[in-house]
Order: C-alpha cells, then sequence, then structure tokens
C-alpha cells in the first residue's frame, strides 16, 4: 500500500490522522457517493466493488485501497449519511421545550430520511451488522456520529453527566434496534416513533436536580 492511500484510509476514520489531500478528498467522495446511489438502487446486493469503482471513475485497486471490503464502505457510506443529516438538523434545530422531546424530534427526522431511501438503509444496517473488528473504526465513527447527534439535540448547558451518557448509549442502541427491526417488516413507523419516545424520556430521569 502506498503512503498515499495509507493517509486516504486513515484520515477517513481517525480524527488524528493528516487530513486528506484535495484530490483524496475528491475521490473519496466520488467513492461515497457512487456506493450510496448503488445501494439506494438495489440496497446491499447492487453495491458491487467493480461498479462502484467504474461509477467512481477510479480503478479497482484504488478503491481496494480506500476500502478493503464492502462493508467497510458501506459502514464509511453510514457515516457520510449520518454526517450529512447532523448538517441539516443543526440549520433546522428540534423545537421541543425538554430534551427528551428534542431528542425523540431529532432521532425521528433521522428516521424518516432513511425511510425514504429504504435499499441504501437496508444496504448500511447490513454493513453494521455483519462488520468484524477490522471495520471497528468506521463503526465507532458511525456510533460517536449519533452520540453527537443526541447530545446536540440536548441542548445542554454543560458537559454530560455519567448518567446522562448513560441514556445516551440505551437511545442510540434502541434507535439501531428500530431502524433493523422496521427494516425486517417487523415494526409499524408508529411503533418505531412510540419505542423512541418511550426510550427518550430515560434523558428527562437523568437530569441532574436543580439545588
Amino acid at each position: 500500500m502506498t503512503a498515499d492511500a495509507r493517509t486516504a484510509g486513515a484520515s477517513a476514520t481517525d480524527p488524528a490522522s493528516p487530513p486528506l489531500t484535495e484530490r483524496q478528498e475528491a475521490r473519496r467522495r466520488r467513492i461515497l457517493h457512487a456506493s450510496a446511489q448503488l445501494a439506494s438502487r438495489g440496497g446491499f446486493d447492487a453495491v458491487q466493488m467493480r461498479e462502484v469503482a467504474e461509477a467512481a471513475g477510479v480503478a479497482l485497486g484504488t478503491l481496494y485501497r480506500y476500502f478493503p471490503s464492502k462493508v467497510h464502505l458501506l459502514v464509511a457510506t453510514m457515516q457520510d449519511q449520518l454526517q450529512h443529516m447532523h448538517t441539516t438538523l443543526r440549520k433546522r434545530p428540534p423545537a421541543g421545550e425538554r430534551p427528551a422531546e428534542r431528542v425523540a424530534e431529532t432521532l425521528m427526522r433521522a428516521f424518516r430520511a432513511l425511510q425514504r431511501e429504504p435499499h441504501l438503509a437496508d444496504a448500511m444496517v447490513r454493513a453494521l451488522t455483519f462488520a468484524d473488528r477490522s471495520v471497528s473504526p468506521e463503526v465507532d465513527t458511525v456510533s460517536r456520529l449519533t452520540t453527537t447527534i443526541i447530545l446536540d439535540a440536548m441542548g445542554l448547558a454543560g458537559q454530560p453527566t455519567p448518567a446522562q451518557l448513560s441514556a445516551v448509549r440505551v437511545i442510540e442502541h434502541t434507535w439501531h434496534s428500530a431502524l433493523i427491526t422496521w427494516l425486517s417488516g417487523r415494526a409499524s413507523i408508529a411503533q418505531v416513533k412510540i419505542d423512541i419516545e418511550t426510550v427518550c424520556r430515560l434523558i428527562d430521569l437523568t437530569a441532574p436536580e436543580t439545588p
């Protein structure tokens, strides 16, 4: 693997790594766009590395240097989609009065965004399910992004308490589980909303007591 490729692959998942060059970033953006487009049309099975490389205009070997497998690629695609959601949510923050209401609104907005692209959502969730230890950096980044989205919605004045962070982890797990059960046809949108609103009440229960 070349030094250029090592930098590109590491920077995609490790914030401490040197930033991508403009050319590397443009190449990575094309790859992720191609991955999302193929997944949107046919789900997990439609994302074939050779077709991604052709659609992105890169050599197959170059694609593998950036993303060693389809699972790596699709988890990185989920990271990219969450970053877009985060940007959108910051432009239009939730309007609920209580932190629990704001988080529930935020997660349902994110859920509805995924609902508009069910094949893409299914592909990304399947990749997360199939991910082994080699994909841990990408999976950890997805988790950190989800946590950040929830914490932003809470709108805390200071740092979250350990109890609040525990509640956030439970909420994150519930959101991913709800997405899986919906994609598999085992839960309706209405049930997902109930589950999300129910688990988000943990935020109010873990709020520090006012002196």
